[in-house]
């Protein structure tokens, strides 16, 4: 937990309560506070404020009514965890006179259970199932707070923002659906200033942990389950690619298993969907969860198409014409395969990415995660290499040298391979590269192809490229006096 989640609490709670009444006062009137409110604090009563909360007034909206709040419980995921936690927390809740509240995702709370009397007290200020405690609603509290900033808090005192709960503290944490990651809702334990334990936010925590194991087991059974029912529909495939997904669109079988990603986006009412590798997939509900199937290639010439643009400021990728995202070290990777089209195993690529030094542990991760982006089809593994109707810009280079073609050459190398690149294989490719645009630009000694060179990267602060651009081009040419200019501005720059 962050360490702004708690206040450190003082041998002196009455005197601390009158401080952080001053420090709200100070705060809210623009005066300066006698220290600083915590940041988290801070934060929230900005948000808060923005939202137009009365910090005087205390009314928590009603969201449902208690005619409605048995039906919207019910049909909440938390209902399924509600036993775990309520054995967890309760009993600690009535020996140490808090109550246990949990809420949905968006504040508002559908179950408390605690002490009696304390109960009582609760409900005159709104602190009861049905009434929405999001920060828009009532302010900072631990509720609206853990949910607003995705972490466990604690709220002392004078910290809510709304007086009201002046006397109260409380401290919550969120509960996370472990499928798609989003925010379930809230735990929290309230209760009265003098009944505060510096362990409760530890405890909240701990509880929305547990409520997360559960659900994770629940899904981990749901998946069995489906596994078991649609299985079948797989199988009857025959081998065409396809797999199965939850209702969520994640996926829990395929074949082969490298042709799919780990989760399908899948838009309402759709039957095709795009996956991440460009790849176009047809969509067929079930009972429970989706049948995906990808239709086979009939011939070679539905190769996936690979594009690299590596010559440039901003390396960038496509498949089948769908710009990918691109980090460094994937660029390098792919760079690489596409000079050893035979392939590369981890302990090769290794080396060729970092020399002696070169971890291939490390490399296989990175090329786990670019396969899961590419797809297996495109990225094929043992050894690792690219499966795909390939273009490449630094490819195209040198088959324009190959054949002749110089002017071709230059038109491509407009920029070095890679240039952020620290590489050991990548910069000595990028050197050869340019090497051998400029080694036979300079034996050609054709005006046009230098003045070309000249406009390039690699070629604008080449000396002998405008010494014989200058002695070459035709006094009646334009292009001799920007030659001289240019090389008169080289010749007087500092080594």
């Amino acid at each position: 937990m962050n360490v702004e989640s708690t206040r450190s609490l003082s041998s002196d709670p009455a005197a601390q309560f009158r401080l952080l009444q001053r420090v709200r006062e100070a705060t809210l009137s623009g005066d300066r506070p006698p220290t600083s409110p915590r940041s988290v604090i801070s934060a929230s009563w900005q948000r808060s404020l923005d939202a137009h909360i009365d910090p005087e007034y205390f009314r928590p909206p009603v969201v449902y009514g208690p005619d409605e709040v048995a039906d919207v419980r019910s049909a909440h995921p938390l209902q399924a965890v509600l036993s775990p936690m309520r054995e967890l927390l309760v009993s600690i809740a009535d020996e140490s006179q808090h109550v246990m509240i949990i809420t949905d995702a968006e504040g508002t709370i559908l179950w408390r259970e605690g002490p009696a009397a304390l109960c009582r007290m609760a409900d005159p200020v709104g602190l009861c199932e049905g009434t929405g405690w999001s920060e828009s609603a009532i302010g900072t509290n631990a509720m609206g707070t853990a949910l607003a900033v995705d972490a466990p808090v604690q709220i002392y005192s004078a910290e809510h923002l709304v007086r009201t709960y002046h006397t109260w503290t409380c401290a919550a944490a969120p509960i996370h659906d472990p499928d798609t990651g989003v925010v379930l809702g809230a735990v929290d334990i309230s209760g009265l200033l003098d009944a505060l334990h510096p362990a409760t936010v530890s405890l909240v925590n701990a509880t929305a942990q547990l409520a997360e194991s559960q659900l994770r087991r629940h899904m981990a059974w749901h998946d069995e389950r489906l596994l078991a029912r649609n299985m079948s529909h797989l199988a009857s495939l025959h081998g065409e690619p396809g797999a199965l997904l939850t209702p969520s669109g994640r996926v829990i079988a395929a074949e082969p298993w490298d042709d799919f990603p780990p989760r399908v986006r899948i838009g309402t009412g759709a039957d095709r969907v795009l996956l991440d590798n460009g790849r176009e997939a047809r969509l067929e509900p079930l009972s429970e969860g989706y049948l995906l199937r990808l239709p086979r290639k009939s011939s070679a010439a539905c190769r996936p198409k690979l594009s690299l643009s590596f010559l440039g400021r901003r390396p960038a990728i496509a498949l089948n014409g769908r710009e990918l995202p691109l980090t460094l070290r994937r660029a390098e990777i792919l760079a690489l395969l596409a000079l050893h089209p035979a392939g590369l195993n981890g302990e090769q690529l290794a080396l060729e990415l970092y020399g002696d030094e070169g971890n291939p542990t490390t490399v296989r991760a990175e090329i786990h995660r670019l396969r899961t982006q590419l797809g297996g089809e495109v990225m094929k593994a043992k050894p690792y290499r690219l499966d795909a109707e390939l273009e490449a810009d630094f490819l195209a280079v040198r088959a324009a040298l190959d054949a002749g073609d110089v002017a071709a050459a230059v038109s491509a190398c407009r920029a070095p391979l890679l240039s952020q690149s620290d590489s050991p294989a990548i910069r000595a490719e990028r050197d050869q590269l340019v090497a051998a645009v400029r080694s036979t630009v300079l034996e050609r000694g054709d005006v046009d192809t230098l003045w070309s060179f000249g406009r390039t990267e690699t070629g604008q602060d080449d000396l002998e490229v405008f010494e014989q651009l200058s002695r070459l081009l035709p006094a009646a040419d334009p292009r001799q006096a920007v030659a001289r200019a240019h090389l008169t501005w080289l010749l007087s720059e500092p080594l």
